[in-house]
């Protein structure tokens, strides 16, 4: 009988470790990713932040990213202030959306300040995003991944081509700086964010819209305008959005777990530059399967608007933000 029982307390233990050994161990750490775009339906911004929840699992170190699109956690304009509270630990949002707090970042979504999608990757190691990094560092956050995304503007009574066209729209703008440069070429502005857009179009809030190219498809903004301006070769509208962690957040994680986010962050920041030249073309091929008009600024159209944000969001960025002048010539050396 003793040796029954012994017999049969071994091959529990046996079994016991077997399946210790065979199943994973729960997920030690928990972290919330937020962003407003919409999940599960192709937007790159959401792949983005898909990308490193997956990796992560992948790589099995007790560490499991729980994704929240479409704003379905925090408002968008409320992520950063809930990133320092620890409500949420990774966040993809327009930087500008916190120049609230720090006005410096109004720089970058600053008219005709970025090229291209070269030009914005370039931008990127250079002393103007170095000086913006180390105010997002110095607040208690850090950069996972960088990401430009192009924009574009659309109405939908008629194209917006130079500042003329836009005297008496009513416009949402993507952020401050914009803003200045709608209402000194006479439009008014309309303050929502980019998931508000669609309803502020339909219900006539707004009659006029500057705002990713990515933004103009994922919230299916064709079936609202009339005419879409595209970045073409002479793109005003650029904007840094990038993947950002609390940096609370991430001293409590272990080497290993550290090593793994950044390792998917470089990945998802890959991915990102890849895809976004496509999120142009893509924003112009559903414009123009809905039959949407699609224009696109010719050299001398893209300089009127520059020298009326130069009098404009140049001038009062660089008189009134610390530092403004000095974060506007840096970037506009990087060539």
């Amino acid at each position: 009988m003793r040796t029954a029982t012994l017999a049969h307390a071994v091959s529990a233990v046996t079994i016991a470790v077997a399946l210790a050994v065979a199943v994973p161990a729960a997920a030690q750490v928990a972290l919330k990713a937020s962003h407003q775009f919409p999940g599960g339906r192709g937007d790159v911004r959401d792949e983005m932040v898909q990308i490193i929840a997956r990796d992560t699992a992948a790589a099995n170190v007790g560490l499991d990213i729980k994704v929240f699109p479409n704003a379905s956690l925090v408002k968008p304009t409320e992520q950063w202030g809930a990133m320092l509270k620890g409500q949420i630990d990774i966040a993809s949002f327009p930087l500008d959306y916190a120049s609230g707090r720090h006005p410096q970042f109004g720089a970058t979504l600053m008219p005709a300040l970025v090229k291209n999608h070269a030009h914005a990757r370039r931008l990127n190691e250079s002393p103007f995003m170095q000086d913006i990094k180390k105010i997002i560092d110095q607040a208690g956050v850090m950069v996972l991944a960088d990401a430009w995304l192009a924009g574009a503007f659309g109405a939908k009574d008629k194209c917006i081509l130079e500042p003329a066209d836009a005297k008496g729209l009513k416009a949402r703008s993507a952020g401050a700086t914009f803003s200045e440069m709608w209402v000194g070429a006479g439009a008014s502005i309309v303050s929502i964010p980019s998931n508000e857009v669609y309803n502020a179009l339909q219900t006539g809030v707004a009659n006029a819209t500057d705002t990713s190219t990515g933004s103009f498809v994922s919230f299916r903004l064709y079936e609202q305008l009339k005419c879409v301006t595209a970045p073409g070769d002479n793109a005003l509208w650029f904007m840094y959005q990038p993947l950002l962690m609390a940096k609370a957040a991430f001293a409590k994680l272990n080497d290993a777990q550290k090593k793994t986010i950044l390792a998917a962050s470089k990945k998802a920041e890959d991915y990102f530059f890849a895809e976004s030249a496509k999120l142009d073309d893509d924003m112009v091929a559903a414009f123009r399967k809905a039959n949407v008009q699609v224009a696109t600024m010719t050299a001398d159209q893209h300089a009127k608007w520059r020298a009326i944000a130069e009098t404009t969001s140049y001038k009062t960025f660089a008189d009134k933000v610390p530092g403004g002048k000095d974060l506007i010539a840096k970037a506009l050396a990087v060539q």
